[in-house]
């Protein structure tokens, strides 16, 4: 069942969000060649902890850290570990908050070092399709209008679209109906209304769909071993339009 969220909900989600992408904000800078994933772990938590909020993932159906931290082919909730990161990884970091009952959550992907041109232009092409997502994300349009967005362009430089998971409804909860493809396929298709709350995440591969999950019973990564990618923001959908709830500092007004 899809939560329609009040204007006091919403307030409450919104500041969740805030201190999301003020951490991110910082995370990003602590993405270097040489970091230790478990050392930024560790300084997002107490980020986190420091804003009066608790890491979302931490402990979530068993989860060990408070970010889900994927380098490389590693798609989605790769466990950060103590391998220090090299020039030319990708890593694509996921981070969720509860703040006094309101949940948020939101992703994005960082280049260590000098990556390769066909790696930019994957990285550039997947976090505009979370933007057109977002466009599409209009009171009175349907739920696929976001996965056709995402699908289209993505599909446009044939990359591969992972279509086991994908956005979902937050807020209230870390994980709220309803799911969101990126691709279009069968299923409900509600429209969508103001109120409602969702996070819009492409995840991207420079090859094909196929993914696997590793032995960890949480990371999951490419099938053929081609890099990934993966963006989200929060979103509220209102009687304007779509507002970006994880909006980064440098694009507030």
């Amino acid at each position: 069942m899809i939560k329609i969220k009040n204007s006091k909900q919403i307030e409450g989600i919104r500041q969740s969000c805030r201190l999301l992408a003020d951490v991110l904000d910082t995370a990003e800078t602590l993405i270097v060649e040489g970091a230790i994933p478990l050392e930024i772990d560790a300084a997002v938590q107490q980020m986190i902890e420091d804003g009066g909020g608790r890491p979302a993932f931490l402990g979530y159906h068993g989860f060990p850290a408070s970010l889900c931290f994927s380098v490389n082919e590693a798609v989605i909730h790769g466990i950060p570990g103590r391998d220090a990161l090299k020039s030319g990884d990708i890593v694509s970091i996921d981070c969720g908050i509860e703040l006094n009952g309101f949940f948020s959550d939101s992703a994005h992907t960082i280049a260590v070092g000098n990556v390769s041109p066909a790696v930019h232009a994957l990285m550039k092409t997947a976090e505009e399709s979370l933007y057109l997502g977002i466009t599409a994300a209009q009171p009175g349009n349907r739920l696929k209008d976001i996965s056709r967005a995402v699908y289209d362009h993505n599909h446009a430089q044939h990359y591969g679209l992972v279509r086991p998971y994908g956005g979902h409804g937050v807020g209230l909860a870390l994980h709220e109906d309803p799911h969101i493809s990126n691709f279009v396929g069968r299923g409900p298709n509600p429209r969508l209304k103001p109120g409602m709350v969702i996070a819009i995440e492409p995840m991207v591969n420079l090859g094909g769909d196929d993914i696997t999950v590793l032995d960890d019973d949480w990371t999951v990564v490419t099938a053929d071993g081609s890099v990934s990618v993966h963006y989200e923001h929060t979103v509220a959908i209102t009687v304007d339009g779509p507002e970006i709830l994880t909006v980064r500092r440098k694009f507030r007004t």
